[in-house]
């Protein structure tokens, strides 16, 4: 009761705060990407709003295996999603700077849309139907064009109850059309201290597991299914073995 009690007072606080901090953050990344649109301040704003975000979530989180990406290169980050945690972790866990795709819904939000389009953030409308895909291919094509990589969850939205869902292939096609390696990428605890829906923040740890890259270069769309199959076993045996560990108290 008195964890629940201190979660909700953190929560009442910590909500209304950040987000007049995000847009504040994403007023002043605005102003910048208008003089300089891909200056390295601007990476360095959103991690620091990343690093915030989950300090305010009281996340502790641990990462292993960055070493893998090659700072100069271009990659498709392929990850597990259980909360809106993710993204943050995600934007702290690329040595590279990256883009995703964003609900539409999200750029309702004044200021942050705005800031949004200028980063290149890739919007993604759900409701578009067969017109999505040349909405998302624009998208990615201007993300690359201007030197960014990629943060895709390939289940397509978060888990409600923190198991891995199938994955789709369309971020396996977004790969292999681009020629960009494919980086797997599990995560896992941000779904017990932020599940979908909880209107609560419940502090704790999570773990980010940066696994090695798949090239995709001479690949075709034919070899999506094996591609998927080898990428969802690297992600979910690793959640399943972070999962026994966090158990263990490990």
């Amino acid at each position: 009761m008195l964890g629940k009690a201190i979660a909700a007072l953190r929560t009442a606080v910590v909500v209304p705060t950040f987000f007049l901090f995000t847009l504040a953050i994403a007023a002043l990344v605005t102003a910048v990407a208008m003089i300089r649109p891909d200056t390295p301040v601007i990476e360095k704003m959103i991690r620091f709003w990343s690093h915030l975000f989950l300090a305010a979530a009281g996340v502790r989180l641990e990462i292993e295996g960055r070493e893998k990406v090659d700072p100069s290169g271009q990659h498709v980050f392929l990850a597990n999603h259980l909360s809106n945690l993710d993204i943050p972790a995600m934007f702290i866990t690329a040595p590279v700077p990256i883009r995703y795709l964003a609900k539409k819904e999200v750029y309702k939000i004044p200021f942050v849309a705005a800031a949004m389009r200028k980063i290149g953030i890739v919007k993604v409308d759900r409701e578009a139907g067969s017109s999505i895909h040349a909405e998302v291919n624009a998208g990615v094509a201007a993300a690359k064009a201007r030197g960014h990589s990629l943060i895709i969850f390939p289940e397509g939205t978060r888990s409600t109850d923190g198991e891995p869902q199938p994955f789709k292939k369309g971020a396996f096609r977004i790969a292999i059309a681009n020629e960009m390696p494919i980086v797997p990428i599990t995560i896992q605890g941000t779904w017990e201290v932020w599940p979908p829906g909880s209107k609560l923040f419940w502090p704790g740890p999570a773990r980010v597991i940066v696994h090695d890259p798949i090239p995709t270069v001479g690949m075709d769309l034919s070899e999506i299914d094996d591609l998927r199959t080898r990428v969802r076993k690297v992600i979910c045996d690793a959640y399943d073995d972070l999962r026994a560990r966090a158990g263990r108290g490990g």
